[in-house]
């Protein structure tokens, strides 16, 4: 691709190091006539001496100047005359008081300025009554071109210094990719398809988007198509997703399947430090692109320059607001030609700025969201091609095990899977690799090393034994997936579990079993020790959270009724949000969280009720745990059936250590990390 080109410039202009050697050359040179320039100066000057009329009247009257016509070079009196010039130099030798040392010569010469209109009669004089007497003024040698040599060579070197360093700036300004006349240019990249070609086939568990996108590329291969019926095609896509559901593989896989030029750029590429500038790239971009037309352009992270106008806090006008205006008038101006398509990517439509959404500019949104099981699926298999898998893995499984992952996650989870084998020495990925790179990549890895005190370990796991017994126990949960006292990212211990199918939606009363398990941890710590702990604060704030929205989104508050209360947005714009006065009064935000408490408090209860009346088995899930440190569903329900574990795990197996381990550090003593539920899926 293209993009590897200005790397291979810089090796060109700079040398196999990034040395700058062509500019130390200009340098040099520069420096070396600058010098010449400076001992020519003083070549003229340093062995002749400028003496006035009046010192030269007395030299002549004591008899001192010298003129010698047979010595080589012949000692006279010489004009030296400047064409157009009033003003003479008469130049000669004389005989100085201190003979000169350097030189070792007796004579010296010596100029004296003279103006022979004014001074041609008293130098008659003065060189008649002279003894010995010198030339007359008539026989004097005239020397024309003597002050234009002297000029020239004084000048002649400087002027060739201003022309090595003009070419020495200029060239440092390209070498660094930033020429003073290239700052209006845009930065977007041809893109050129001749290594990495990415196709629709590389990209899977997006069908709509790509359906959709498909059209934009049938129609810049055959437009008559679309024109029989007086269709236009979408001027502009915006592709709106979560970050890692394919948004710019879909855009690389659109420049893999139409042959038209594709032009690929950033949105940060137009802000720039310098007024103007961004505005001066989205007319050159344009340009480009009218002069390829047909053609696509690939606008990534386009919220970096498209933001809401007039929503900033320092106020309006601003580098970037000029540079969406340059982009809202180039999409739909008065000199708008067809051919240029606009594909763009976000994942924070929420701060566009709407004139950019209407029809004529971005025409068509395109919603590239999490895959379903059938698309988790298909990506997996796109990336399991890439690495070896073993015999009999059954992909599907992983799927149904990854609900809410994108696909740079489950891209990510064969990355891991195949890294977790290759350290363990085997030959094939197994679906043991598979599931373990599925939890890292969610939760984080195992921290078998991290040092915790017996008292901590039983303490943590009665917390995960009391959510695993309501898993089992109420009704509208999604099924138990295995329990951990390994810690594993930031929590202490995990309760995992993993809904059957994808879930769009939540019933009230799913929330309300879910807010009972999320309790459960708590209240078991309070049953068994007497005592709580902070661990559970990630619980408790995740029960808030889920109780709140409630109360005040999906109007399941029979007190409160069907009201949404409060302007409920996915992302916070300050901007906008600290204009946007609250919704309702004081007396409906008491009633909000009294609410939200009860809903809390009746879990609590509920949740206590159980625990208690079920305190055996809360004692056999921690006793397994704190034996066996990680027990699946089968062995929970086992123990719910027969009291006790019958077919109980492999016993838990020290970290891999390297061949050489290093010396131990003094351990410190860490923070009690929040004991919540990692594996809880965030409501719709």
């Amino acid at each position: 691709m293209q993009e590897d080109e200005p790397n291979q410039n810089d090796r060109r202009s700079g040398g196999d190091n990034g040395f700058n050697w062509k500019g130390l050359i200009l340098l040099s040179v520069a420096m070396g006539l600058f010098g010449l320039a400076i001992w020519s100066r003083d070549g003229l000057s340093g062995s002749s001496k400028n003496l006035t009329y009046g010192e030269f009247k007395k030299l002549v009257e004591s008899g001192k100047v010298h003129v010698d016509p047979a010595a080589q070079p012949p000692k006279l009196l010489r004009l030296v005359q400047r064409d157009g010039s009033a003003k003479q130099y008469l130049t000669g030798w004389y005989e100085p008081e201190v003979a000169d040392q350097k030189s070792g010569s007796k004579y010296r010469e010596f100029t004296v300025p003279v103006i022979l209109e004014y001074m041609g009669d008293d130098l008659k004089t003065l060189l008649a009554d002279a003894k010995p007497k010198p030339l007359e003024v008539s026989d004097l040698p005239t020397d024309s071109d003597g002050f234009g040599m002297m000029m020239m060579s004084f000048y002649l070197p400087i002027f060739f210094l201003l022309i090595l360093l003009y070419f020495l700036f200029r060239h440092q300004i390209k070498a660094a990719g930033k020429g003073a006349m290239s700052f209006g240019k845009s930065k977007a990249k041809l893109m050129t398809m001749d290594k990495g070609k990415v196709t629709f086939k590389d990209v899977a568990g997006v069908e709509e988007a790509k359906e959709e996108v498909w059209e934009i590329v049938e129609y810049l291969r055959d437009p008559k198509k679309f024109q029989r019926l007086g269709g236009r095609i979408p001027k502009g896509v915006l592709m709106v997703g979560s970050p890692g559901t394919g948004k710019t593989l879909l855009a690389r896989a659109i420049a893999g399947e139409a042959d038209v030029p594709f032009f690929s750029i950033s949105g940060s590429d137009f802000v720039e430090m310098f007024v103007g500038v961004g505005a001066s790239r989205v007319r050159d971009m344009f340009e480009q692109g009218k002069k390829n037309a047909p053609c696509l352009i690939f606008i990534d992270e386009i919220d970096a320059v498209g933001r809401h106008r007039g929503h900033g806090l320092g106020g309006g006008h601003d580098e970037r607001e000029q540079t969406l205006n340059a982009l809202l008038v180039e999409m739909d101006g008065f000199d708008t030609q067809e051919g240029v398509i606009i594909i763009a990517a976000t994942n924070r439509p929420d701060v566009l700025d709407p004139a950019l959404l209407r029809p004529g500019r971005f025409d068509r949104e395109i919603t590239v969201g999490l895959p379903d099981v059938n698309g988790r699926e298909e990506i997996l298999k796109v990336h399991a091609k890439k690495v070896k898998l073993a015999e009999g893995v059954d992909l599907g499984v992983v799927a149904r095990g990854t609900p809410g992952y994108s696909g740079a996650e489950l891209a990510n989870v064969i990355n891991e899977a195949a890294l977790l084998a290759a350290r363990k020495g085997l030959k094939a990925i197994t679906l043991a690799e598979l599931e373990e790179a599925r939890d890292k990549v969610r939760w984080g890895k195992e921290r078998r090393s991290l040092a915790i005190s017996e008292k901590d370990k039983e303490k943590t796991a009665y917390h995960e034994a009391g959510h695993a017994i309501l898993l089992v126990l109420l009704e509208n949960t999604d099924p138990l997936h295995k329990v951990t006292i390994i810690p594993r990212g930031p929590s202490l211990g995990s309760t995992m579990w993993l809904p059957e199918q994808d879930k769009y939606t939540q019933r009230k009363s799913e929330l309300l079993d879910q807010l009972v398990v999320i309790m459960g941890g708590r209240v078991a710590e309070e049953v068994v020790f007497g005592d709580v702990a902070s661990g559970a604060s990630g619980d408790i704030k995740q029960a808030t959270a889920i109780a709140r929205k409630m109360v005040c989104e999906w109007g399941m508050s029979e007190e409160l009724g069907m009201v949404e209360y409060g302007d409920h947005q996915e992302h916070v714009f300050l901007g906008r949000d600290m204009g946007s006065p609250r919704n309702y009064s004081e007396a409906t935000a008491q009633k909000i969280d009294a609410e939200v408490k009860r809903l809390i408090d009746t879990a609590y209860a509920k949740a206590t009720e159980l625990i208690v009346s079920h305190r055996p088995q809360v004692d056999a899930i921690a006793k397994g745990l704190l034996e066996y440190e990680t027990l699946d569903a089968k062995h929970i329900h086992e123990i719910m059936e027969h009291g006790e574990i019958q077919n109980p795990p492999s016993s838990p197996t020290p970290p891999d250590l390297p061949s050489e381990t290093p010396k131990k550090r003094p351990v410190e003593k860490e923070k009690e990390s929040e004991g919540g539920l990692p594996g809880l899926p965030a409501p719709a």
